[in-house]
């Protein structure tokens, strides 16, 4: 496969699309996402429910990530799988706005949430194709940021929109606006690697097949991952913690602002993470991020009662993350060939993914049998042993090679 020429700027067209297609699906899906739980509620559905829909789409999701990898590495043309994703989510939040029942509703999640993890590899590799290695982190990073702003928008612009007196149905209904624009965003910026050769491999075989310090690097990720908690047991954190003091009404506003806080400063740290990693070892800020998250987790478990603590931690809890996404995509372009990097982001899906579910199960259990100190204090070592494992991994760039 040729090698593309020497970019004069990261910040091209195909970056700035797959950008674009962020911020407006990420304003889309997390529109529906603050909504959900009362269209439940006027349907009559429990909160058993709630957790049945996401966690039938989030698994959905995971499994869609890998078999999506593998398929996009043997497609000559990655646009129209990406493309096709975008459409489909559209289409399945029109599912939801209009369901009269909550397996409607669990059907049209599962819908978006399949072609969500369908569009996640092929999107990752055209990003990785489009910069020189040299620009990934940067790439990365402002991809995250993109994305990270309409999870900051969203509920903003949702509650001022519900507080004007528009209904939560033509709320949900409007949000399929911003994702078909989305579709346009990546049909008409992005642009498709020239002359790509495609990676027929069967399924299993392509993921035997990927590079050794990758799959070395994907333990230390899942080490991390392990205890890498939900950050909505933070929220339950605060909440507890500031009930005595403000009681319950004052405490769950508290842990919303909190929370917008964590996503401000993801948003904020993740271009810049990016800025780092084009310019000093990316393993070595990885591990930083990592150590950042362990630090997040000694701070619960040693008690945070007061609001600046939880201010700190939510902080912080926010930059790691901006930390962690962006450095983990980069390292991943870095040591993935270009003919597998579907394969390789796919995976890295599965991993992280696998890791969200036992660390939350994990913290949650210990949580309600030993206490919150117990529950993030186990998580901070998994997440401190990750750091550690990072710190001493030895990266063998291989993205670069054709």
């Amino acid at each position: 496969m040729p090698v593309l020429p020497k970019r004069s700027s990261w910040l091209n067209r195909t970056v700035l699309g797959i950008g674009m297609a962020s911020l407006l699906s990420d304003l889309s899906h997390e529109t529906v996402t603050s909504l959900l739980p009362g269209l439940l509620a006027a349907l009559g559905a429990a909160a058993a429910a709630l957790g049945t829909i996401e966690g039938v789409a989030d698994g959905l999701s995971s499994v869609a990530k890998l078999y999506g990898g593998w398929w996009t590495d043997r497609l000559r043309r990655r646009k129209p799988l990406c493309a096709s994703g975008y459409g489909v989510m559209a289409a399945a939040t029109l599912v939801i706005a209009t369901a009269g029942h909550w397996m409607i509703v669990l059907s049209g999640r599962t819908l978006a949430w399949v072609a969500r993890g369908l569009r996640t590899p092929p999107r990752k590799a055209l990003l990785a194709e489009a910069v020189t290695p040299d620009c990934y982190g940067r790439a990365f990073g402002f991809e995250r940021t993109m994305d990270t702003l309409g999870a900051v928008l969203a509920p903003v612009a949702t509650l001022l929109l519900l507080k004007a007196g528009f209904a939560p149905r033509n709320l949900m209904l409007w949000a399929a606006l911003p994702a078909l624009l989305a579709v346009l965003a990546i049909t008409l910026l992005v642009r498709e690697t020239p002359a790509r050769e495609p990676h027929p491999h069967r399924l299993l075989d392509s993921y035997r097949d990927l590079p050794g310090p990758y799959l070395r690097l994907l333990r230390w990720i899942g080490l991390f991952g392990a205890g890498d908690f939900a950050h909505s047991l933070m929220i339950l954190y605060a909440t507890s913690a500031l009930a005595s003091s403000h009681g319950p009404a004052g405490a769950a506003s508290m842990a919303v602002g909190l929370y917008a806080l964590h996503n401000v400063c993801y948003a904020a740290s993740s271009y810049p993470a990016g800025w780092l990693a084009d310019r000093l070892p990316k393993q070595k800020l990885l591990s930083a991020g990592y150590a950042l998250g362990a630090l997040v987790a000694l701070i619960l478990a040693r008690g945070a009662g007061s609001l600046p603590a939880l201010a700190i931690a939510f902080a912080l809890g926010g930059v790691y993350v901006g930390v962690e996404e962006t450095l983990e995509d980069s390292l991943a372009a870095e040591l993935v060939p270009p003919r597998q990097r579907g394969a390789g982001f796919g995976l890295l899906s599965i991993v992280n993914g696998a890791g969200d579910f036992l660390s939350s199960l994990a913290t949650g259990w210990l949580w309600s049998a030993a206490g919150p100190g117990a529950a993030f204090g186990f998580a901070g070592l998994l997440m401190a042993a990750g750091a550690a494992g990072v710190g001493f991994f030895r990266a063998v760039r291989t993205g670069s090679e054709n």
